[in-house]
């Protein structure tokens, strides 16, 4: 089995319990908080994911943080658990599933806008509102500047992308006149 399936399946067990037992977003921010702290202290870090260090150890250095820290329930038991098994690899790829998760709960959908122009806020809020009324979900937007577009806009929500970029309409005239020839 590959990390990300791994860790999909231990993001989605956290999503179930956090949902019946506590809140999930708390339990985004404990996970975040916990590999942000990892990251900020290396010693820590290198102990967390030095294989040389056996599973017992990493599990009473979780355990110790656990103590003083004050987590999500779900979250606390998730970290020993990954300790316990030697896992704590995991954890980004856990809270990435978890967040991607959470928001399909929460019924929230990122979208992507690329533009060959920056856009005013004010046009950015009525796309906002359109893709919301269009997906039936709230919609969290970025947008992003590529003068190679041209013009027109490419849309990507999800996996899926709606390219109405004038670059991507001169390739395919392109592309016609090609096999024509």
């Amino acid at each position: 089995m590959t990390m990300r399936a791994s860790a999909t399946r231990y993001a989605r067990a956290l999503l179930d319990v956090t949902i019946k037992e506590s809140d999930p977003v708390t339990a985004e921010q404990d996970l975040a908080g916990f590999i942000d702290l990892a990251e900020r202290h290396p010693e820590l870090q290198r102990t967390l994911s030095n294989p040389v260090v056996s599973a017992g150890i990493k599990r009473g250095v979780v355990q110790q943080l656990l103590d003083r820290a004050t987590l999500a329930p779900p979250v606390g038991k998730l970290l020993v658990l990954l300790a316990s098994r030697g896992r704590l690899e995991l954890l980004p790829d856990v809270l990435a599933v978890f967040r991607e998760r959470l928001m399909e709960h929460r019924h929230i959908v990122q979208a992507e806008i690329t533009t060959a122009s920056a856009l005013p806020p004010e046009r950015v809020a009525q796309l906002q509102e359109r893709l919301a009324a269009i997906t039936g979900q709230t919609v969290t937007m970025s947008t992003r500047v590529d003068a190679g577009i041209i013009g027109g806009m490419v849309t990507r929500i999800g996996s899926t992308v709606y390219d109405g970029s004038v670059a991507t309409q001169l390739a395919k005239v392109r592309e016609r006149l090609a096999e024509r020839h």
